[in-house]
C-alpha cells in the first residue's frame, strides 16, 4: 500500500492531467463550490451574434464575414485568449523521419519539426501518421497530446518526446523518461482513423508552450517579447492562445505536404485542448472543422450560466491558460463582451462539432449543447442547419445532421473510442 503525504500528493496530481482533475475537489474543499444545481444557474442575457457593436444587425454573409465576425474575433482576443504575434518570417520546416511500413505496412508514419527560429533552437514535432491505401491526398485529423508524442502509440519507432514538467526543486529542466511509450493510446484510435482513410496529426503541446504557470519564460513567449518585456501584456497571448498559435503553424507545413489535403483539415481537441482547438478553428480559417471534447468553461460551455467551471476558478487553477485581462470577469461573467456561442459562431460556415459526457458536469454539458444551439442563426445565415432544442439530446445519441454536429456520451472527463466514431462520422458528411 502506498500512503501519500500533503507534499507528495500535490506532487503526484501536478504529474498527469488526470490527477490534476481531483484539484476541481480541493477547490470545492476550500469553501468555493462549483454549482452543480440547474435551479441555481443565475438568469443571464447572452450578447447577440447577428447585433453589431453599433446596434445595427447583420444582414446578410457580406455583413457577417466584413464587419460582425471581426469585431467578435477581437473581442475574444483581447478580453479571453489574448493576441498572438504573426508567424515568425524565419518559420521552416524538416522531415526527420519517415517511414512507409509503420502499424503492420498500414500506414506511413512521419515526423517533421517546425522550426520558429532561423538558428533552429526552438521547434515542435509533428507526427503523422497518413493511409497507405488512398487515391491523392487525404483528409486529416490533428490535435495536441497531453504527455508526448511518443505516448499516443505503442510505435516504439515515435521518438520520444522531452516533457517540461516542474522539477521539484523548483528549477525547469527536461525529464525524459516521465510518460511511457503509448500510455495514451486509448485516447487516439490511429488504426481506426488509418482503416477509415484518414490522416493522423498530433504535436506534444509542451513544444509549444508548458502546462503550467512559469511565468511564461518556457515557451514560445520569450520569442517575441519587446525590448524590456519579460511576460504578455493583458491582452496578449496566455498558454491556450499559444497552443493555438503552434496549430496554425503546423497548418503552414500541411499546406506543403502532398499527402495531407490542407482543405480537410479537422483541429480536435479534448478538455483544455478542446479550448484550444476552438480558438485554433476561430483564429484560423484554413482549419475545415473544429471539435471539442469536453472543453467547458472558456471552451464550448456558455460562462454565464455559473455552472461547473467558472471564469474565476479557471482562471484560479490554470492562471496562464487566458490574457490577464480575462480575470476582470471573475465573478462577473456578465460583464464580458463575449460568450461561448460567439465563439462558436465564429467557425461558420465551417462545420464544427461540440461533445459532452453525461457525468462531467464540471464541464457543463447543457452548457456546451446550447452554445451550439445560440450559435445556429449564425449558420442559418448562410443557408446551414445548426442545432435546435432547449434540452440535452438523449445519452449516447448524436445529432448529425447539421453543420453544428453534438452528442452526449455516458461516461466521464474523457476522450474515447466512442467520441472519435462520431468525429469520424462527422468529418465523412463534410468531407467525404
Amino acid at each position: 500500500m502506498i500512503v501519500l503525504n500533503s507534499t507528495n500528493l500535490y506532487q503526484v496530481m501536478k504529474a498527469t492531467a488526470l490527477l490534476m482533475f481531483f484539484c476541481f475537489s480541493v477547490f470545492s474543499a476550500k469553501g468555493q463550490e462549483p454549482n452543480y444545481d440547474e435551479s441555481k444557474v443565475p438568469p443571464y442575457q447572452l450578447p447577440d451574434p447577428l447585433k453589431m457593436e453599433n446596434g445595427q444587425m447583420v444582414r446578410n454573409t457580406d455583413d457577417w464575414n466584413d464587419k460582425r465576425r471581426p469585431e467578435i474575433l477581437n473581442l475574444f482576443e483581447s478580453q479571453v485568449y489574448g493576441k498572438a504575434p504573426v508567424h515568425p518570417k524565419d518559420l521552416h520546416f524538416r522531415v526527420l523521419t519517415e517511414d512507409r511500413y509503420a502499424l503492420g505496412n498500414m500506414a506511413t508514419r512521419k515526423e517533421v519539426a517546425v522550426y520558429f527560429t532561423k538558428d533552429e533552437q526552438h521547434y515542435m514535432t509533428i507526427l503523422i501518421y497518413i493511409p497507405n491505401k488512398r487515391n491523392g491526398a487525404v483528409p486529416l485529423f490533428f490535435g495536441l497530446n497531453f504527455k508526448g508524442n511518443h505516448t499516443i502509440c505503442d510505435d516504439p519507432d515515435i521518438t520520444e518526446s522531452i516533457t517540461r514538467m516542474k522539477p521539484r526543486d523548483g528549477n525547469d529542466e527536461k525529464q525524459p523518461g516521465t510518460f511511457k511509450r503509448g500510455a495514451e493510446s486509448s485516447r487516439w484510435p490511429v488504426d481506426m482513423l488509418i482503416a477509415n482513410g484518414y490522416a493522423l496529426a498530433t504535436v506534444y503541446r509542451g513544444d509549444i508552450d508548458p502546462d503550467y504557470d512559469d511565468g511564461f519564460q518556457n515557451g514560445v513567449h520569450p520569442l517575441f517579447y519587446k525590448e524590456g518585456q519579460t511576460k504578455p501584456k493583458s491582452d496578449e497571448w496566455g498558454t491556450l492562445s499559444a497552443w493555438a498559435w503552434g496549430l496554425s503553424c503546423a497548418m503552414d507545413y500541411f499546406e506543403t505536404d502532398e499527402d495531407i489535403n490542407s482543405n480537410k483539415v479537422a483541429v480536435v481537441g479534448h478538455s483544455r485542448h478542446g479550448k484550444t482547438a476552438l480558438w485554433a478553428g476561430a483564429v484560423d480559417q484554413r482549419f475545415a472543422m473544429a471539435i471539442s471534447n469536453n472543453s467547458g468553461c472558456g471552451g464550448a460551455a456558455l460562462s454565464r450560466r455559473k455552472y461547473g467551471e467558472t471564469v474565476r476558478k479557471v482562471n484560479t487553477l490554470f492562471p496562464h491558460w487566458f490574457a490577464g485581462n480575462f480575470k476582470k470577469y471573475n465573478d462577473k461573467e456578465e460583464l464580458l463582451p463575449v460568450d461561448q456561442h460567439q465563439l462558436i459562431a465564429l467557425m461558420a460556415p465551417r462545420p464544427v462539432y461540440i461533445a459532452s459526457a453525461v457525468e462531467d458536469r464540471w464541464a457543463d454539458p447543457k452548457g456546451e449543447f446550447l452554445s451550439g444551439v445560440f450559435a445556429t442563426p449564425v449558420y442559418e445565415l448562410f443557408g446551414l442547419e445548426g442545432l435546435n432544442g432547449a434540452s440535452l439530446p438523449e445519452i449516447d445519441q448524436p445529432l448529425l445532421n447539421g453543420s453544428i454536429g453534438y452528442h452526449l456520451r455516458s461516461g466521464d472527463h474523457d476522450i474515447k473510442l466512442y467520441d472519435w466514431q462520431q468525429f469520424v462520422k462527422f468529418a465523412d458528411k463534410h468531407f467525404k
